[in-house]
């Protein structure tokens, strides 16, 4: 992915006339329970894109099913208007090749603006005899299925990034799934689940905080905010990266005036002070943020996934 600065990237075009949107406010459908990165980055981002519109955006919590009712209410049941735009993640790319879908992200949703890929930290108990990660995949090798990883649900980032894991290290992981990674905080602290790995917009604050201990980073290089912090890749499986991404997208048939202006809405916003240090502080890196690239970008991901299902490197989940 190349590396350019996230403002540079934000940096919107003359905004469409918001007479090409519908009088009335736009709804942000965030597929994902509350408190996870998602929410957090919704709220940041609403009254930004609200602003450059001069209408109002209303955050609404959709989660379920590791995001697909989210999504499906967008793509099946919002108004093709341009007043219903879905705040997707990872999920819309692994769900086509992991499991069994009512909509077709591909054919009933049109990509308006991406937004930006955020890494993950392994985090443990304060507690947990595993001082890091080479301790976890020992134990792993040495008690088949005994350690467990906990996930904001299956076909979710935190899920994903465990099942890549097991998959590179070749070892066998148990998966233990909750409704959004806050409800598996509590248990990993109390050492009811080993391991998560979880987006740096929510487990940055409970390192920090102590709540937690980070043993690793899924991105490919450290990050600033935590040096000492080794990546996956440097501490025993080679080559490993994981991203979690979010992008904005619309129902299809959305006409082409206003999708110009919710994607010139979403980049000023994109480049607005609030939003762009809760990006720094997850040690975000940019997507193409327009939405004709994003959607070659976003296809490419779709077929990546479908790619890894293939070669048997991951297996379906329905």
């Amino acid at each position: 992915m190349k590396r350019r600065t996230l403002l540079a990237l934000a940096v919107a075009p003359a905004l469409a006339q918001a007479a090409d949107l519908p009088d009335h406010p736009v709804v942000m459908i965030v597929p994902y329970a509350p408190g996870g990165s998602a929410d957090v980055l919704a709220r940041a981002i609403a009254p930004a894109m609200g602003e450059a519109l001069g209408q109002s955006v209303v955050v609404e919590l959709r989660p379920g099913a590791g995001g697909n009712i989210g999504a499906a209410h967008v793509a099946e049941g919002a108004r093709a208007d341009g007043t219903t735009l879905l705040f997707a993640s990872i999920s819309l790319s692994t769900a086509p090749a992991l499991q069994r879908l009512s909509f077709d992200p591909l054919r009933d949703l049109v990509p308006v603006a991406g937004l930006g890929a955020i890494p993950s930290l392994m985090v443990v108990s304060p507690d947990s005899p595993h001082r890091s990660l080479d301790d976890v995949l020992a134990s792993a090798r040495s008690r088949p299925g005994a350690i467990t990883y906990g996930s904001s649900g299956p076909g979710t980032g935190s899920h994903l990034a465990g099942a890549l894991l097991a998959a590179q290290a070749g070892v066998e992981l148990t998966h233990v799934p909750y409704r959004g990674s806050g409800a598996v905080y509590p248990d990993l602290i109390a050492r009811r689940v080993d391991i998560l790995l979880d987006v740096m917009g929510s487990s940055a604050g409970q390192v920090t905080a102590g709540a937690v201990r980070a043993l690793a980073i899924s991105a490919a290089a450290r990050a600033s905010a935590f040096p000492a912090v080794p990546t996956i890749a440097e501490s025993g499986v080679p080559g490993f990266e994981f991203l979690t991404w979010f992008g904005f997208f619309a129902r299809s048939g959305t006409p082409e005036p206003a999708r110009r202006a919710l994607e010139a809405a979403l980049l000023r916003a994109f480049a607005a002070p609030a939003v762009q240090e809760r990006l720094h502080q997850a040690s975000a890196v940019p997507l193409p943020a327009r939405g004709t690239e994003f959607g070659r970008w976003y296809a490419g991901e779709v077929a990546r996934w479908q790619g890894l299902v293939r070669q048997g490197k991951l297996a379906r989940i329905d």
